[in-house]
């Protein structure tokens, strides 16, 4: 028990124990609760939601649409540049050929030969110089899917080339190399310069429609129109380009949209080049009408002789 002490009157100290306090004691440290752990107790599953009709229609119909547009991305690469590649590997290989059978079958005669092709042999190159100095394509025999996917084919019922009469010649216009693919940009007078074992022979494209009408005072003054005129007789409805339906098969004819058989001396050497349009389609024909104004003879002692005209620039 404690004490209390008097030092004196006054004084005002006080001891013994009852001013003090004992220490407080140190808090215990607290015990982490062990984490909650959830038991999945057997039972019944919740039921899956309702699907929604419309949302799933509407995502059905989105994957189909999809799905269609990749099978026709697939289908125009494979129109429009797959073709093209196959194509000219044929085209080269029709070329090479042609050429190792000129070099190694020389004619003797001087004179071109057209009998014995079957389709799709090669007989003569074309070059538009208007479309650059490497526009060039060898045409093969034959209009089928198999020759026009060589190249440019020889409609074989019209003129071959140099001849009288109407030389016809079909060409694709997109895929498949689209040999044709800028005809429609051919101006009056152009040059199309066609290549054979033994001559080589330059059309030009005839008047449009509308330049017919004072062609002589006009364009047809030009000096690279020489030889080019308003054709007359059977052939007056004649023009450079034209646009027609596919069933109208007289565009290749001696005198094109005409069945009237001209008389010897009324006979032109025309060129008649066709191709679909518009692109894409084929609903229409373009045509391209052209008249011989040139042949020369090749000769043995110039091998690599070439017409002034293949570098004619627009």
């Amino acid at each position: 028990m404690g004490t209390v002490e008097h030092v004196g009157r006054g004084s005002g100290r006080i001891s013994g124990d009852l001013g003090h306090r004992p220490p407080s004691p140190r808090p215990r440290p607290r015990m982490q609760e062990p984490p909650t752990v959830r038991i999945k107790l057997p039972g019944r599953r919740p039921a899956p939601p309702k699907k929604d009709p419309v949302r799933t229609t509407v995502r059905t119909f989105g994957e189909i649409l999809i799905t269609l547009g990749l099978v026709v991305l697939l289908f125009v690469v494979y129109e429009v540049y797959w073709t093209d590649l196959i194509s000219a590997g044929k085209q080269k290989d029709a070329t090479s050929a042609l050429d190792s059978q000129w070099k190694d079958k020389p004619d003797a005669t001087r004179q071109d030969h057209f009998t014995g092709l079957g389709e799709g042999d090669g007989f003569a190159k074309m070059y538009i110089p208007a479309f650059g100095a490497d526009y060039q394509y060898t045409i093969v025999e034959g209009t089928s899917a198999a020759s026009l996917e060589i190249g440019p084919g020889h409609y074989t019922n019209t003129a071959y080339p140099g001849e009288v009469g109407n030389f016809g010649v079909a060409a694709h216009r997109v895929s498949r190399g689209a040999p044709f693919n800028d005809i429609d940009l051919i101006n009056s007078c152009d040059a199309i310069v066609v290549e054979t074992q033994n001559n080589w022979f330059v059309y030009r494209a005839l008047p449009k429609a509308e330049e017919k009408a004072g062609w002589a005072e006009g364009k047809g003054k030009e000096a690279r129109c020489k030889g080019v005129s308003v054709l007359g007789g059977p052939y007056s409805d004649v023009v450079g380009q034209q646009i027609v339906k596919p069933s109208d098969g007289l565009v290749i004819a001696p005198v094109p949209d005409s069945d009237v058989v001209p008389s010897a001396g009324e006979q032109v050497a025309l060129m008649t080049m066709t191709t679909c349009h518009p692109r894409f389609s084929d609903k229409q024909r373009l045509i391209v009408h052209s008249v011989l104004v040139k042949q020369w003879a090749k000769d043995p002692a110039k091998p690599t002789w070439t017409p002034a005209e293949l570098k004619e620039t627009v």
